[in-house]
């Protein structure tokens, strides 16, 4: 018989007209049952610089939340490198290989995701989705940004929206948060 399955998520981010939204929906879900409809899935560290969005197993993500802010504090003011530490380390490392989570981590100057296998990408048209309601809300983000005149707050909005009347992991219990960006 399968253990039942932590699924917990849709978090999006989207640089749009100078701004970098992030946002998550609120639900944690075992198996088939919801177990919280208002989880929060962002969190701002390094002095309300850097904002982090996880996907996964909660406490999987606070773990590498905590290294990851460990990280950041080893390389200052460099993002990508302490991301690329972080995904080596969580690549290499025997206990953290087991982890079951993605992060997203967005600064005025970056918006990266971050995954196990050792990935840190920064994607071209500057939108990430991750967990269950990732592909859905990435795709509604994609539309919006290219059809609308929506602010980057807005489009992350709606495109969470769009993803939790899809996906039965995502519920409409959604936090936006904002931060302008450099480049």
């Amino acid at each position: 018989m399968e253990k039942p399955k932590w699924r917990s998520t849709t978090i999006l981010s989207v640089k749009h007209n100078g701004i970098i939204a992030v946002g998550g929906d609120g639900q944690v879900t075992y198996g088939n049952m919801i177990l919280k409809h208002d989880t929060r899935k962002l969190r701002w560290i390094l002095d309300h610089k850097v904002l982090v969005g996880f996907a996964g197993s909660t406490a999987d993500a606070f773990a590498l939340l905590e290294r990851f802010e460990a990280r950041a504090k080893d390389f200052p003011g460099n993002i990508p490198r302490a991301a690329t530490e972080l995904a080596r380390e969580w690549r290499t490392d025997r206990m953290l290989r087991r982890l079951e989570a993605l992060m997203i981590v967005v600064s005025g100057e970056h918006n990266l995701l971050i995954t196990g296998q050792g990935d840190v990408v920064q994607p071209t048209d500057g939108i990430i989705g991750i967990g269950s309601g990732g592909p859905y809300a990435l795709a509604a983000a994609r539309a919006l940004v290219k059809n609308t005149d929506m602010t980057a707050a807005e489009i992350v909005r709606k495109s969470l929206e769009i993803a939790s009347e899809i996906d039965v992991y995502t519920n409409s219990n959604i936090e936006v948060e904002e931060l302008p960006c450099g480049t």
